[in-house]
């Protein structure tokens, strides 16, 4: 490991080439169908495994954050839908701050999509209906793992998984879903889009909602579908 005499690695040189660059005259002006067709991208885009891996932000009540990586499982003109155990470290920040932040990050497209706003539980039918359309491993795998909590060890997973596999061998038994398992719609206030140049000027826009005051104004505020105001920032 190449560690200076002052203790630390320096990255300071790193470079790599950056091509695309969003127009400042793109024609959609709605944020959801803006990520439409860049998730679209991505999607099809080689070296991009899962396009819908999200980085998840959360702070507690003291304003200290955590990150974690889920995958979106929806999205649309309400927002963005992930699912967790509301047990885990992100459910209980969420139960005392229910706002987030959330990060797509797509590296061989040089794009990435921030999502800020309040989260809110879907409906506990909603939750049932994704539960059981999922694999049967998969629903076994929340119900053993009980998440963020300390374990003695793996084998103690892997044995209450066995006796579950053997509980519910026969599959037209359904497998019940945890009260503590379920879904989450965050709904946006701001979504920004970057995309990384070499130069290092940046291509930023940021979509927001206006307030019921605000007069925009087209020098630097413009006005949107549904409400929404976009701006071009600086990188």
């Amino acid at each position: 490991m190449d560690i200076s005499p002052e203790g630390k690695k320096d990255l300071g040189a790193m470079r790599v080439p950056y091509e695309p660059e969003i127009e400042r005259d793109f024609s959609v002006k709605h944020p959801i169908k803006l990520f439409d067709i860049w998730f679209n991208d991505a999607r099809k885009t080689e070296g991009i495994r899962e396009a819908n891996a999200v980085a998840v932000a959360t702070a507690d009540k003291n304003g200290k954050p955590s990150v974690r990586y889920v995958l979106l499982k929806y999205y649309g003109n309400e927002g963005f839908t992930f699912f967790t155990n509301y047990n885990s470290r992100k459910g209980k920040e969420i139960a005392v701050n229910p706002q987030v932040s959330l990060l797509f990050y797509w590296e061989p497209l040089c794009r990435q999509v921030r999502v800020e706003g309040s989260v809110v539980k879907i409906s506990e039918k909603e939750s049932e209906e994704y539960f059981h359309s999922r694999p049967r491993s998969s629903q076994l795998s929340a119900v053993v793992s009980q998440q963020s909590e300390i374990i003695e060890s793996k084998e103690v997973l892997v044995s209450k998984r066995e006796e579950l596999e053997r509980k519910y061998a026969d599959e037209s038994i359904i497998i019940p879903k945890p009260d503590c398992w379920g879904g989450y719609l965050v709904v946006p206030d701001s979504v920004e889009f970057w995309c990384g140049r070499s130069d290092r000027l940046h291509d930023r826009i940021r979509f927001r909602k206006s307030s019921p005051q605000e007069t925009v104004g087209e020098k630097l505020a413009h006005t949107g579908e549904d409400g929404w105001i976009y701006e071009f920032l600086s990188p």
